[in-house]
């Protein structure tokens, strides 16, 4: 699996809440690994490890799993949720007993669970959350699909999503992480799929559960949907010219069974393109390795197909708006 970067606006959005909150935000960057240049700059992106980071790091200043967007949520309750839901036989159980906890833990946003017509929707009203970020809502969105994906070991294709609030700038992010776009001004977060997928049985331990905890929300944010994307299609295939030669567009159609015509056509409806993809997984394999600082910037670039050092710091920059020394640790 390729490396993953994150967009740098959900720092940027973690930043305001912590200074909303009268927090220094320079010491949180700096435990994330994240540099205040890269932090400042709009196309910036940062490995889903210092994303991790940075969240953790709001979550222990504010003592609050929610971030303190709302009515407080210990520190501890995602775990005693999970506990309560890893020995659940299947999926239909585990939703009941999640919204059968969330109408008894304070700060919790209220869950319900309904299926009409082979669909189920879970909903959650977040309405008690003071979010101009909207970062309590996408937490929420992304903890109830990701999580009740691990648990069944298989992805859950959603065929609707709803979030509470108008269009940001950003809407095209959605994509890679929920696997569809969202209606915006909705007036709850709501996620809809096939209810086939309740009777699916749980295969995760407990030991799977505190190891999964540890990785959040990080977790939540590595920008792929488990493949239920033409695009998460095609990357999987292209992830093999990191180490080689990259294959051509004909060469991925018939890998998928389709004609080249048909699958620039459902690229360009998903917003992307094989050029675009594989530019993305250049630039996150580049941050990564800036991100350790193990490998000097010419062979950086020659791993990655650079005749030149020259060629990949000019692509460099305008994938990212930094120089690569930019996204050097510090320390």
């Amino acid at each position: 699996m390729s490396a993953q970067t994150v967009p740098i606006h959900y720092v940027h959005r973690m930043l305001r809440v912590a200074e909303r909150r009268g927090f220094d935000v320079v010491p949180l960057l700096r435990d994330a690994g994240i540099p205040e240049d890269v932090a400042g700059h709009a196309k910036a992106r940062i490995t889903v490890g210092q994303f991790g980071r940075a969240a953790r790091r709001l979550l222990v200043l504010t003592d609050d799993e929610l971030f303190g967007l709302g009515p407080r949520v210990p520190r501890g309750t995602f775990r005693l949720i999970g506990l309560s839901l890893i020995h659940a036989p299947d999926l239909r159980t585990v939703l009941g007993r999640l919204a059968d906890a969330s109408a008894v833990l304070a700060g919790v946003p209220r869950i319900t669970v309904t299926e009409n017509g082979g669909q189920t929707t879970l909903a959650a009203d977040v309405s008690a959350l003071d979010d101009p970020e909207h970062l309590g809502a996408e937490v929420v969105a992304t903890l109830a699909h990701r999580f009740s994906g691990w648990l069944i070991g298989r992805r859950i294709a959603l065929r609707a999503v709803e979030l509470p609030y108008p269009e940001p700038a950003y809407a095209l992010d959605y994509y890679p992480i929920l696997g569809r776009m969202p209606l915006f001004g909705a007036e709850r977060v709501a996620l809809t799929f096939d209810s086939v997928l309740l009777a699916a049985p749980l295969v995760r331990s407990e030991a799977d559960l505190l190891a999964y905890i540890d990785l959040m929300p990080g977790n939540f944010f590595a920008t792929r949907d488990h493949g239920s994307t033409t695009a998460d299609r095609v990357r999987k295939i292209l992830e093999g010219g990191l180490r080689g030669t990259w294959p051509t567009s004909h060469e991925i159609a018939a890998r998928l069974a389709v004609s080249v015509q048909h699958l620039r056509r459902m690229l360009r409806e998903e917003k992307t393109s094989v050029g675009r993809i594989r530019e993305e997984l250049l630039r996150d394999a580049a941050i990564t390795s800036l991100a350790r600082g193990e490998e000097p910037v010419e062979d950086l670039a020659r791993r990655l197909g650079y005749s030149e050092a020259s060629a990949f710091r000019r692509a460099f920059r305008r994938w990212t708006g930094s120089p690569p020394g930019a996204y050097r640790p510090t320390h």
